[in-house]
């Protein structure tokens, strides 16, 4: 699982020769979603008829972080980590724990959100020495969470992290949002991507993967999908060491991984699984969710 902050590697289609110039209707939109930059397209409208959707985005995704960012001491995670047990959690909380589960399963137990004692551990100065007994507070079978109540373990010393999974889910909450309003052709960036229908032209949205360096990896076409990019390396706990984090420590591979798939909050957390899973594994991962394609592991 990823660290309390997470980089994104994708190089969106915006004014550009991926993408074709806009047109001189689209509005666009530039701000932040748990700590990363985001972004949007609408294409065909106005500013000013773009004005009260894009104050609902913003109302949303203040929302959002206040059920998933670790950084607001009185959001839903926070509260959960702080006291162990969270009552009455919002139907996103769960339903991003339930794919979670999914992801544990199916990456035999290396994507687990569990980890961020592991993770707060290592990322202290010197490293904890008590790595042994911080591991004895992970394990995603011992979370207990159904409509009433998320329970964790040991209160006050087990915690979750959401920030392999949640800028995905957050996407496709707002792709939702822009559906409702009767939006068709929108590119969607909440640290993740969603591309829904067209560039307003007909053709599909283009996005490049890029290395944690910048260098464009990939070109891919998206039309009603969304895609997510993981790096192991993107920053570290210490020298070599990636922050995307297991049960066993640090994922042991360098690798950048890319997945499209029907909804962000899959690809993203299936990127994130498969960093933290050996490479070997990677194909029988991602078969067990149907829509999703690898489009790079590097």
């Amino acid at each position: 699982m990823t660290a309390l902050t997470r980089r994104r590697f994708l190089f969106i289609s915006a004014a550009c020769s991926l993408s074709g110039p806009a047109l001189a209707s689209d509005a666009r939109w530039n701000g932040a979603a748990l700590g990363a930059a985001a972004s949007l397209r609408l294409v065909g409208l106005s500013h000013t008829d773009a004005a009260p959707i894009i104050k609902a985005v913003e109302s949303e995704i203040t929302r959002l972080e206040d059920i998933f960012s670790l950084y607001r001491p009185d959001s839903q995670i926070c509260q959960l980590n702080r006291h162990g047990v969270l009552n009455a959690p919002a139907p996103e909380f769960l339903s991003v724990l339930g794919l979670c589960t999914a992801l544990h399963r199916a990456s035999e137990g290396a994507f687990d959100p569990s980890v961020q004692p592991l993770w707060s551990a290592m990322a202290t100065q010197p490293p904890s020495e008590n790595l042994d007994e911080v591991q004895q507070l992970i394990g995603w079978e011992k979370v207990y969470f159904d409509t009433s109540v998320v329970r964790l373990p040991v209160p006050g010393q087990s915690a979750l992290t959401l920030n392999g999974i949640a800028q995905g889910a957050i996407t496709d909450r707002i792709a939702a949002l822009l559906r409702g309003f009767g939006l068709r052709d929108v590119l969607v960036n909440m640290g993740e991507v969603a591309a829904l229908g067209t560039r307003g032209d007909g053709t599909p949205w283009n996005v490049g993967i890029a290395a944690p360096d910048q260098r464009v990896l990939k070109r891919i076409s998206l039309q009603n999908r969304a895609v997510a990019t993981s790096s192991s390396l993107s920053s570290e706990l210490g020298p070599g060491l990636g922050h995307i984090i297991t049960p066993n420590g640090p994922a042991r591979d360098n690798r950048t991984v890319s997945i499209s798939a029907p909804d962000a909050s899959l690809a993203d957390g299936l990127s994130t699984a498969l960093c933290a899973a050996p490479y070997r594994q990677a194909n029988k991962i991602a078969r067990q969710f149907p829509g999703a394609r690898i489009e790079l592991d590097a």
